[in-house]
């Protein structure tokens, strides 16, 4: 929404008088009147798909206006939405251990390495007393004391793994989801923006004084698609001799009176310039 003023009048009136509240008769001084239009646009370029509102129209506060065509903020919209829901699972997913398919096979094979163990514990045992004996060489017992020691480095690295597999993600790596997510959500954001931009509600209720598109016609980002002319903007501007301005007070009440107006308008001044005195 860009709102910019106009010091062309709204119509031409023939004769304004300006009256104040005091027992002589009242003053009177030729005036206009001129309005502070709200000139509507978008932020963002693109073909103009509706127009909600013609010339003369009242339009009331968040009435929709006009839209133009958002299929491309759209699809990026849904990307982006789709991205954080990626980062979401990312970052969940750092909370947890490995899954539970890949816990069951290190037990399985923990499982297996302790049978190993036992067996090779078992055979040492047993070529130990023949050595004894003087049945076997004392090499076939050093063998197995080395198979006996490699289980168990075995078995120790298989417990290793199974409490690195329950733990859940390094901090630097949570850390990092947590950027990545956050970075989602932003982009997100910004997208849902830009498509909000393409379709426009009445800022304020007013009168639709202009519309300067028809649709499928291109509209430049920043460039108005219409003017609304809301009451409240809407005032008389009086042109007052010098002797005058001086007794003039701000908020002080007044009427406005034209040809053609049924009864008069009932306004306080709003602003005092030398010559000139504004009444809304």
């Amino acid at each position: 929404m860009n709102g910019f003023k106009t010091f062309c009048a709204l119509w031409l009136v023939p004769l304004l008088l300006l009256t104040g509240c005091q027992p002589k008769a009242a003053p009177g001084w030729s005036g206009y009147v001129e309005g502070d239009y709200v000139y509507v646009s978008s932020a963002l370029g693109g073909t103009l798909s509706q127009l909600n509102v013609r010339t003369g129209d009242q339009a009331t506060q968040d009435m929709p206006l006009f839209a133009l065509e958002a299929e491309s903020e759209q699809a990026a919209r849904l990307e982006a939405d789709a991205r954080l829901a990626r980062a979401n699972a990312q970052l969940a997913n750092t909370a947890k251990g490995k899954r539970s398919d890949e816990i069951a096979v290190i037990q399985a094979q923990i499982s297996q390495a302790s049978a190993q163990a036992r067996l090779t514990a078992a055979e040492l045992a047993r070529e130990e007393q023949l050595v004894r004996q003087g049945f076997v060489s004392a090499a076939r017992r050093d063998e197995l004391r080395a198979a006996q020691a490699q289980s168990s480095a075995r078995l120790d690295e298989l417990a290793a793994q199974l409490r690195v597999a329950r733990l859940p993600a390094r901090v630097d790596e949570q850390a990092a989801a947590v950027a990545d997510t956050d970075a989602a959500r932003q982009s997100l954001r910004q997208l849902a923006w830009r498509e909000a931009q393409k379709a426009r509600t009445a800022p304020a209720g007013g009168l639709v004084t202009d519309t300067f598109f028809r649709v499928g016609e291109w509209v430049q980002a920043g460039q108005p698609v219409l003017a609304l002319l809301p009451p409240g903007n809407v005032k008389a501007r009086f042109f007052v001799p010098e002797g005058v301005v001086g007794r003039l007070q701000m908020g002080a009440a007044v009427n406005i009176v034209c040809d053609g107006c049924a009864a008069s308008i009932p306004a306080k001044i709003s602003f005092i310039l030398f010559p000139a005195v504004d009444v809304s």
